[in-house]
């Protein structure tokens, strides 16, 4: 299926105004979520590595970063064949612009115990903008997409893929720079149950509440949805 096509399946069925504010709402929290587990300084998600190693190479901010490696990843779908929707395309733009929103406002911490509480509360944002976003249903993200994809063209199961990608991910974010640390460890443990929990909170009648992929990983290895 075309992008536009993907577009106009994806803006169809009910409850369109509630899921439109759903998705935004979702994809702006995750930026922050991202934001704050830079601030705490104690490592990042499996992408937040990469793309902090990246805007270290490349000088430019993270958020950019993280809008141009969503649209390479966007396009690696092609030879997938994998259906974009909306959810898709603006998770390539929002994300990066709220965590480079957020990135300008959120002070630095020094104080051991205000850096755990910042790493704690992006991990339990990230899960609450995973639910949300998810939940929506106008489409997986780009890096969702790829790690479905991948798994439907070579038979691999999605937890292989999955932590195929993550691994070359953090390891080349890591060498550039990224942050690796005990945060990495605790997203890692967290967000398949915080993601599990907050696609119930955040249900839209009217189809399946959350992604299939979501559903058939084991809680502690749900899929990270970006």
């Amino acid at each position: 299926m075309s992008l536009v096509s993907g577009l106009r399946a994806a803006v169809s069925g009910p409850r369109l105004p509630r899921r439109l504010v759903q998705l935004y709402a979702g994809l702006v929290v995750y930026g922050v979520s991202s934001a704050v587990l830079v601030r705490g300084g104690l490592g990042l998600e499996p992408w937040g590595v990469l793309h902090q190693g990246l805007s270290e190479l490349s000088g430019l901010s993270m958020g950019v970063v993280s809008i141009v490696v969503g649209a390479v990843v966007l396009l690696l779908w092609v030879p997938l064949r994998e259906r974009p929707g909306l959810g898709t395309v603006s998770n390539v733009f929002v994300v990066g612009l709220a965590m480079d929103g957020a990135l300008a406002v959120l002070p630095g911490v020094e104080w051991l115990p205000g850096r755990v509480g910042l790493m704690v509360a992006g991990v339990v944002l990230n899960g609450v903008a995973t639910g949300l976003y998810i939940a929506a249903r106008l489409g997986p993200g780009p890096r969702d997409g790829l790690m479905t994809g991948l798994h439907r063209r070579t038979g691999w199961s999605v937890r292989l893929v999955r932590t195929l990608i993550e691994v070359a991910v953090v390891a080349t974010g890591s060498a550039l720079g990224g942050s690796v640390g005990v945060g990495t460890v605790l997203y890692a443990l967290a967000i398949g149950p915080l993601a599990q929990l907050f696609l119930r909170v955040f249900a839209i009648g009217g189809g399946e509440s959350g992604s299939t992929v979501v559903a058939s990983a084991p809680s502690g290895r749900a899929i990270l949805r970006r």
